[in-house]
């Protein structure tokens, strides 16, 4: 049974996630996690610039280590909790994972604010339309984004 304690639990794991991508040489501050059952699968922080792979965003390292976790190509009933709305890449690795929900932080409007840009596509979509086909759901976005104020206050 799913409890609302229980997705504020997850979900500050993956802003911890975040902060910790922040502060790590090569890390970037996102972070994500995939659950079943109310058990950690996989998490994953940013580490696209350490890594020099623009794919290795927190969504999908996390995703990647959820499947070979489970020795599967999808993730039905699981869910991922990510610190900031999922852009298109992620979003799309969202859709064949088969997630039964999805748990953002920040939003793709705040993300742009910070200066993460999205695609031009992602912001002409409908995100309505994109909420309800992947049922997801905005949670402490406050949280999430006093990682990013932090970051602007230590540069």
């Amino acid at each position: 049974m799913e409890r609302e304690e229980n997705h504020i639990y997850f979900m500050q794991r993956a802003i911890a996630l975040a902060k910790k991508g922040a502060i790590t040489e090569g890390g970037g501050p996102f972070g994500a996690v995939v659950v079943k059952n109310n058990q950690i699968l996989a998490e994953a922080f940013n580490e696209v610039k350490g890594k020099g792979d623009c794919t290795q965003h927190a969504e999908l390292a996390a995703i990647q280590k959820a499947c070979a976790i489970m020795e599967c190509d999808a993730l039905e009933n699981c869910i991922l909790y990510t610190s900031c709305e999922p852009c298109m890449m992620c979003l799309g690795a969202s859709y064949w994972s088969g997630f039964k929900a999805i748990y953002y932080g920040a939003s793709a409007a705040d993300a742009k604010a910070f200066g993460y840009v999205y695609s031009d596509m992602y912001y002409s979509s409908d995100m309505e339309e994109r909420h309800s086909e992947f049922n997801m759901k905005q949670l402490l976005s406050e949280q999430a984004i006093k990682v990013w104020e932090s970051q602007l206050e230590t540069t």
